[in-house]
């Protein structure tokens, strides 16, 4: 196993064996149908690898079980949240059972496991919610046990899903705030081993390069209001920071109040956006400026593509791909040059 995976989980053997994970699944269970030669290049992966089969693993039920699984890292932050709550809305809507599993880290260990967890169990689907970008690769990688659909903020190179287009968001907010007189804007990253804090960083980085703008090195925040404030701080501090544009709506809340702290102006002195329009954003002081990513409508269109391929498996999905719209409000206003005292 590569340093810092983990335990090797099951498809790691079938990658190590050469066969696919409905093989190995059968090997585990003792199932007919293998030849000989394959159950033993099985065993030999498995021993390599040091891989015991859980319980779990052991126990799978032939037959439809009408359930989706849905693996999605376990936070309180508005997008993943909500984004989570219209997946299992739609999965029931649509007559079926919803088996979610909440991971404390969305990396490639703990996607791995989880889905052969899921499949083990015998969901027909899994919806897989912003996972880290060494898990998106490994989900691209899985054999096709079950059809996967990601969720997430920018990948295409992935399995088949809903793609929110943050680097295309992230370039209409840079414009904006470059058309309003600005000579640059200041980035507020989200944590990068995400995509979305990677996509919107690029369409921030990618937005300044075209304008001829200067690009300074980008802040990075952990999503939360209170990383917002300590990079707002450090904003704050540079008189010549006249925009800024925030991963997330959360970072940005904490961003202002770090400007209005030390006297900064919004939007007289600093311009902000945020990313997300969370439903307090219209109610901040003043009124933030964000992209506006409709949650509820691309979790069900991420659950209609699974369904389609569960129900018709001959289905080719097409990747779906959105781009958030930028709602303007007070947070952003025309540049007015610094006058020295």
């Amino acid at each position: 196993m590569p340093e810092g995976h983990g335990a090797p989980v099951l498809v790691d053997v079938a990658a190590l064996a050469g066969v696919s994970h409905q093989t190995v699944s059968r090997v585990i269970n003792e199932q007919p149908g293998v030849r000989d030669s394959t159950r033993e290049r099985v065993l030999a992966a498995m021993h390599e690898l040091g891989y015991r089969p859980t319980t779990v693993a052991r126990s799978h039920a032939p037959g439809r079980s009408r359930t989706i699984g849905v693996v999605a890292i376990g936070s309180a932050l508005y997008g993943p949240s909500t984004m989570l709550r219209s997946v299992e809305a739609a999965v029931r809507d649509a007559g079926y059972t919803v088996s979610t599993e909440s991971l404390s880290r969305f990396d490639r260990a703990t996607a791995l496991a989880s889905v052969e967890r899921m499949t083990a169990q015998g969901v027909e689907g899994i919806v897989a919610i912003d996972p880290e970008v060494d898990a998106a690769t490994a989900l691209q990688s899985l054999p096709g046990a079950v059809p996967i659909m990601v969720l997430c903020g920018g990948l295409d190179a992935i399995a088949p899903g809903v793609q929110i287009d943050g680097t295309e968001g992230a370039q209409g907010a840079v414009r904006h705030l470059l058309d309003l007189g600005h000579p640059t804007v200041r980035h507020l990253a989200g944590p990068l081993r995400w995509e979305a804090a990677r996509c919107r960083m690029e369409g921030w980085r990618t937005a300044l390069e075209a304008a001829g703008a200067p690009v300074h090195e980008p802040l990075q925040g952990d999503w939360s209001a209170r990383s917002g404030f300590a990079a707002g701080r450090v904003f704050a501090a540079d008189p010549d920071v006249s925009a800024v544009f925030a991963a997330n709506d959360q970072m940005a809340i904490g961003l202002l109040l770090a400007l209005h702290e030390a006297g900064r102006a919004v939007p007289g002195d600093v311009s902000v956006i945020g990313f997300d329009d969370i439903p307090e954003a219209a109610y901040l002081i003043p009124p933030l400026t964000t992209l506006r990513q409709d949650l509820a409508d691309e979790g069900r269109r991420a659950v209609a593509m699974l369904l389609s391929q569960v129900e018709r498996p001959a289905t080719e999905p097409i990747p779906v791909r959105v781009v958030p719209d930028l709602i303007v409000r007070a947070s952003t206003g025309r540049y007015t040059p610094r006058r020295d005292p």
